[in-house]
C-alpha cells in the first residue's frame, strides 16, 4: 500500500498552499477548468450542482496557481440527501435516517502537472476546519477510478470488497443503469499490488475508517468508475484527527 497523503511522517513545507473558498465567477470558472483538466474531458466541467456547493481552492503561492479545488455541500442530515450528486447514481434511502450533519465533498481534483503531497494533506486540513465548524457527523461522496473499463481495477475492487464495504445499516443500494459489482475480480492477485490502483484520495478516506459501496457506478459522461464513500467523522482514530489539525494549524488553510 502506499503512503496515505493525510498521514504525513513529516510536516509538510508551510505556507507554499493554501486553501480559500470561491468568492467570485472568476475563481469559480478556474475550478471549473481544472476539474475538467483533471478529468480529461477536453473542455471546463460544469454541472447543476455547481449552483448550491461552496467551491475550494488549493492555492500555490509559489507558482502562484491553483493547485486543487474540490466542492462540499453541507446538509443538516440525512433527510436532505436526495438533493446531493451522489443520488443521481446510488439509492441512498438508508442514509435518510442519518441525524446529525453531512457534507457532500466532491468533484475533488489535483492540477495534473502537480505531484506535491502536500496538496492533498492541506486540502484535508481545510476539510477538517469544516468538519470541525459545522458538527459534521459524515463526510460522503463518489470517488472516481479513471477510465470506464472495470479490468484494470479487478484486484482493487475486490480488495475493497473483502475490508472495506459499507456498514449494513448504511449501505447504499444499487439504482444507476450500468454498475460493476466489487467482490468477485481479483481474489488472488497481491493485495498490496491490488491496492495500488486505489486513487490517493479514497486512501485517505479508507486509512480513516472510510468505507465504500458494493458496487461501482459506469459514468460515460466523466469517462470513470466511481464508488460511493462515506466516513463517519467519529470513526477517525485520535492521532489522526490531530495529525490533520496539525496540518490545518501550520498551513494557512482557511475557509
Amino acid at each position: 500500500m502506499q503512503a496515505d497523503p493525510a498521514a504525513p511522517s513529516t510536516p509538510p513545507s508551510t505556507r507554499r498552499y493554501t486553501v480559500r473558498a470561491a468568492n467570485c465567477e472568476a475563481d469559480l470558472r478556474a475550478a471549473q477548468a481544472l476539474r475538467g483538466a483533471g478529468f480529461g474531458l477536453g473542455a471546463p466541467d460544469v454541472d447543476a450542482f455547481d449552483d448550491i456547493c461552496t467551491h475550494m481552492l488549493v492555492e500555490d503561492t509559489r507558482l502562484n496557481l491553483i493547485a486543487g479545488c474540490f466542492r462540499l455541500l453541507p446538509l443538516a442530515n440525512g433527510c436532505g440527501i436526495g438533493r446531493s450528486y451522489s443520488a443521481q447514481f446510488y439509492d441512498l434511502s438508508a442514509l435518510t435516517r442519518y441525524p446529525s450533519p453531512m457534507t457532500e465533498l466532491g468533484r475533488f481534483c489535483i492540477h495534473p502537472a502537480a505531484r506535491d503531497p502536500d496538496i492533498l494533506r492541506v486540502a484535508w486540513g481545510a476539510i477538517t476546519a469544516h468538519v470541525d465548524a459545522g458538527n459534521v457527523g459524515m463526510l460522503f461522496g463518489c470517488t472516481s477510478f479513471c477510465g470506464t473499463d472495470p479490468a484494470p481495477y479487478r484486484g482493487a475492487f475486490a480488495a475493497l470488497a473483502r475490508g472495506h464495504l459499507a456498514p449494513a445499516v448504511w449501505a447504499p443500494v444499487v439504482c444507476a443503469a450500468q454498475t460493476v459489482p466489487l467482490a468477485g475480480g481479483g481474489a488472488t492477485e497481491d493485495p498490496r499490488r491490488s491496492f495500488a490502483a486505489v486513487p490517493p484520495l479514497l486512501r485517505s478516506y479508507l486509512g480513516m475508517g472510510g468505507w465504500v459501496s458494493d458496487h461501482a457506478v459506469v459514468d460515460p459522461e466523466m469517462n470513470t468508475l466511481h464508488v460511493f464513500t462515506g466516513l463517519e467523522i467519529a470513526a477517525i482514530p485520535p492521532a489522526r484527527q490531530r495529525l490533520l489539525r496539525a496540518v490545518l494549524d501550520g498551513d494557512g488553510a482557511a475557509l
